[in-house]
């Protein structure tokens, strides 16, 4: 296993070539469990490697997870009326930690109302 410096981050990043994964699988895997590993083949990357701690902080679940039908469609209606909104000056951006402040607030008082019933 060798190491790629990414040039973005200027941070090590373990690399293995695709015969190498493939005959040393299990350490691979325990590779990928500890920090991302890049796949080369031919001296180029061709993949990466990421534990499933790591890709549930992405947005691969997103793509991943069979969702309610009808989600996107109201999703994304949810964020365009937001938008309009927004655009017309009916409502206004609010501040990030403002905003998480309020979205705490809404979902105690959910979590309130569900553990009184």
């Amino acid at each position: 296993m060798d190491t790629l410096i990414d040039s973005n981050l200027d941070k090590p990043m373990k690399t293995m070539t695709a015969r190498e994964a493939k005959n040393h699988f299990g350490e691979f895997l325990d590779a990928a469990r500890r920090e991302p590993v890049v796949v080369t083949k031919n001296d180029k990357p061709v993949g990466i490697m990421i534990s499933i701690e790591d890709a549930a902080d992405t947005l691969l679940p997103e793509f991943l997870l069979d969702k309610v039908p009808g989600y996107d469609g109201w999703l994304f209606d949810k964020v365009g009326t937001t938008l309009r909104r927004v655009e017309s000056g009916e409502t206004a951006l609010l501040e990030h930690d403002e905003a998480l402040a309020r979205l705490r607030e809404r979902l105690q008082a959910r979590f309130n109302a569900v553990a009184q019933k």
